[in-house]
């Protein structure tokens, strides 16, 4: 029988027990993507707290394009240094950490999107940010692949454990799965695998520049939750997981929705007070674990430490992502080791979001 709280071994990364914190946006660094010591100090207290691994909030891949204000970069070989502090600082309590790495595309929400250069799959005016992107050429898909290998290279010089690729929630390369997005007829739009075909390149480029040895994860939506034809399907979606599969991905985290997938197209994130409203990915993503070898991540309103138990024991899922609850609660993984019973504090309110950095409102 599984345990929650065991060792296991992502490729050569040995992690403590099979609870991740899931990556969130924390609105903490400096304007330029450099971090502080305030943005270091929530990092040791997630480590301190417990969780076996740490996904950090997006950081943006290049200079000239930032989705959105506060988040932290990796853009260049200045961010190193400042990087092993924190790694350093996380691998005193045993805890394993990963980037995760980014290229935002049309759906920003700085307040100088307007004057940045954009691209995106097609130049298709955003649905949320209202930014057109200019159409990224052969030539722009080959440049913005390089920056993810670049980027994958200086997470593994900062001393961290694993990188994961951003690939959900309408960010560029989610955006190239999407259709209502990708409306390209080369062999980057059209049929299924084409428009995944830069997240295929970046998952091969990546792992030529970092090794074999080393961990790569990736985010990606397993369906967006929009009108027919105009998203990700799951029935897509299913063949782009066998083939990243066999692409060598260590670790899989399926996720879902995108800004544009407009409201009321998406599962009911407030509120998960009952046990029936959690692990709301549940059904997808047990059947993604299924056909595939790596190791997959359930991430989404996990809150039942015997609901994630059972789902360990019966499905093909291995690892548990946490994100508001432990915005709540930092240590809340120490606590459920000492008391299983424990119940957390998290409402489910998603105040968190409306804070500047992102918190708990329980949590000052």
């Amino acid at each position: 029988m599984k345990n929650l709280f065991e060792k296991t071994t992502v490729n050569n990364m040995q992690v403590k027990n099979r609870f991740i914190r899931a990556a969130t946006w924390d609105e903490m660094a400096e304007d330029d993507g450099h971090i502080n010591n305030a943005f270091i100090q929530r990092y040791e207290n997630l480590a301190k707290g417990g969780v076996g691994l740490i996904l950090t909030g997006y950081a943006f891949i290049s200079k000239d394009e930032k989705p959105n204000p506060f988040m932290s970069g990796i853009y260049d070989d200045s961010f190193i240094e400042e990087y092993k502090i924190l790694v350093d600082k996380v691998h005193k309590y045993e805890t394993k950490i990963a980037m995760q790495i980014v290229y935002g595309g049309s759906q920003s929400e700085h307040a100088n999107a307007s004057e940045m250069y954009i691209y995106g799959p097609s130049a298709i005016k955003n649905i949320v940010s209202g930014i057109t992107p200019k159409e990224a050429t052969k030539d722009d898909i080959k440049v913005i692949v390089a920056k993810f290998g670049d980027a994958a290279v200086r997470v593994k010089k900062a001393g961290f454990d694993a990188v994961e690729i951003h690939a959900a929630h309408g960010y560029l390369l989610s955006q190239f799965l999407t259709p209502y997005y990708n409306r390209r007829t080369d062999e980057y739009g059209g049929a299924i695998h084409n428009r995944a075909r830069i997240i295929y390149e970046v998952i091969s480029e990546i792992r030529k520049r970092v090794g074999t040895d080393y961990p790569i994860m990736i985010k990606i939506n397993f369906d967006d939750f929009m009108d027919k034809n105009q998203g990700l399907s799951k029935e897509e979606s299913i063949e782009v997981f066998k083939r990243i599969d066999k692409l060598g991905i260590d670790m899989i985290e399926p996720s879902a929705v995108n800004l544009s997938s407009g409201e009321g197209k998406v599962p009911f994130l407030k509120g998960i007070n009952t046990v029936d409203k959690q692990s709301y990915f549940k059904e997808a993503v047990m059947n993604i674990a299924s056909v595939v070898n790596a190791k997959v991540i359930l991430v989404g309103g996990n809150k039942n430490i015997d609901l994630m138990n059972e789902i360990l024991n019966t499905t093909q899922i291995q690892y548990f992502s946490l994100s508001r609850t432990l915005l709540c609660e930092p240590d809340l993984i120490n606590k459920w080791s000492d008391n299983k019973n424990y119940n957390p504090k998290c409402v489910s309110c998603n105040k968190c979001w409306d804070e500047i950095p992102n918190s708990c409102i329980f949590n000052r």
